[in-house]
């Protein structure tokens, strides 16, 4: 591969164990890190993310190649994998740490970010407003190692939690089979 300029994204969707395969091994994802944003700890741990006294998300931060799998896409599956309308948390999981964010790199992020959102508010999907927040990006914490990838390692509760959550539910209610791959 030639010395191609890699992007970063950044997206919060309540549980991160939730958010990895969607992204994982799509043509153009180099990696999927599940991590915690947007707090005022450094270094924070999984316990203290989940106290809500760090102010933290859970989120996994994307590397990819914006020529095989552009930002646009990667927003069109983020959308797909979440509660936009909810602002307290993502289905049985409530809190801050839980809430949805897109945190953005740079300017031209943000600007489709906005764009996407204002497109999926006035889509009538939902009926209620979206409420997912775009703010910039702040200091990534990689989670520990037994959050990384958790859907490969423990399929058995990531499939228990994602189905008992409500989650893969309510995609199919609003998505059914338009999920973008």
């Amino acid at each position: 591969m030639e010395n191609q300029q890699m992007g970063v994204a950044t997206f919060a969707g309540g549980c991160f164990w939730c958010m990895v395969k969607p992204f994982d091994e799509q043509p153009g994802i180099m990696k999927v890190v599940s991590g915690y944003t947007g707090g005022h700890t450094e270094n924070p741990t999984y316990e203290e993310v989940c106290s809500e006294t760090t102010g933290h998300h859970e989120a996994v931060q994307i590397t990819f190649n914006p020529e095989l799998f552009p930002y646009e896409k990667l927003l069109d599956v983020y959308w797909q994998q979440i509660d936009p309308t909810d602002p307290g948390g993502q289905f049985y999981d409530r809190g801050q740490s839980y809430q949805t964010a897109i945190f953005y790199h740079n300017e031209e992020q943000r600007k489709i970010a906005e764009e996407s959102k204002k497109h999926l508010q006035e889509s009538g999907r939902f009926q209620k407003p979206i409420a997912t927040k775009i703010l910039p990006a702040q200091p990534f914490y990689e989670a520990e190692e037994y959050h990384q990838h958790f859907y490969r390692k423990n399929p058995t509760r990531y499939n228990a939690y994602s189905q008992g959550s409500g989650r893969v539910d309510f995609i199919k209610r609003h998505w059914g089979d338009k999920i973008e791959k």
